[in-house]
């Protein structure tokens, strides 16, 4: 049986014959194109009616390339902000503790000119905290007895006279304030030479000087200073500024406050005024070298 299509249906030549006419035709378009260039204005003005499919066609990858861009810059951004900001933050903190040890180094270099100024035996000491006595201004030092601090010894700042110790254990100290309600200072009028008696006024952080004649010579902005009598407190520190004086008062005596010249509530150091140096014991004289012990010698002994 036969199954070659009807005549009306012939399809010319055959499939074979196509592909070799095709294969020719391609290889002389090759030949021509390495030859003679020939084909360069067709390819450009081919590529140039394709490129807007090409746009076309690339619109979806261009668009999720973006789109993945845009998420991860934007996770990037974040995660550099917030690295920004704990490194922000980190330099703050060391910016402050930076200015704080500037001017604790400042304090005491201050410190240390006020103890050479004295010529005394000091011994450096820091605030650990203040006493549990609600009532009181006093506050407790890292220096004990082991340190050489003992009751009654003065402890002064940069400023001026900051209180007394009033007990003294091995390792720390208890430190009166100038301003507790039982402390009392003797001081002078650094201006008119005026004596007195610095009494606390305990919360207020005021001193007060008592039993004053309405009409002494003390005017507001006057200098106290310590007067030395007391035989505890060397003469000539900074205690207080009279910043008020009210001689109009019922009783005869008038009523004068004064503020601190320490600044025990903006620092942490102190200075422990251990004694006056003239009562240690001098130092053992140097011994003298034989050579200049000879050369010493009188005549009668190097005759002998």
């Amino acid at each position: 049986m036969e199954y070659s299509p009807p005549p009306l249906f012939k399809q010319g030549a055959s499939a074979r014959a196509k592909m070799l006419l095709f294969a020719l035709i391609a290889v002389g378009l090759l030949m021509a194109d390495a030859r003679l260039n020939a084909l360069a204005a067709i390819r450009q003005a081919v590529g140039v009616a394709l490129y807007p499919l090409q746009v076309v066609a690339m619109l979806p990858r261009d668009a999720f390339f973006a789109t993945t861009d845009y998420f991860t810059t934007l996770a990037t951004l974040k995660d550099e902000n917030r690295r920004m900001n704990e490194q922000r933050v980190l330099n703050a903190q060391q910016l402050q503790q930076t200015r704080q040890l500037l001017a604790e180094n400042a304090y005491l270099r201050k410190l240390l000119e006020a103890s050479e100024r004295l010529q005394l035996r000091s011994v450096m000491s820091e605030i650990l905290y203040d006493a549990r006595d609600p009532f009181s201004r006093k506050v407790i030092l890292d220096r004990g007895e082991r340190h050489g601090l003992k009751p009654g010894q003065p402890v002064i700042d940069d400023l001026g006279v900051v209180g007394q110790v009033t007990r003294a254990f091995p390792f720390t100290a208890e430190v009166t304030l100038l301003t507790d309600k039982d402390h009392a200072i003797p001081v002078q009028v650094l201006r008119s030479g005026v004596r007195s008696v610095a009494y606390g006024r305990g919360q207020t952080g005021e001193l007060e000087l008592r039993f004053m004649a309405s009409n002494a010579d003390i005017r507001k902005g006057d200098v106290l200073t310590t007067s030395g009598i007391d035989g505890v407190y060397p003469p000539g520190l900074a205690v207080a500024t009279v910043v008020s004086v009210d001689a109009k008062t019922s009783d005869a005596f008038a009523r004068i406050l004064c503020q601190p010249a320490a600044g025990v509530s903006r620092h942490r150091q102190l200075l422990v005024l251990l004694g006056d140096p003239a009562a240690l014991p001098p130092p053992p004289p140097p011994a003298e070298d034989p050579s200049e012990l000879r050369g010493k010698r009188g005549p009668k002994e190097k005759s002998e």
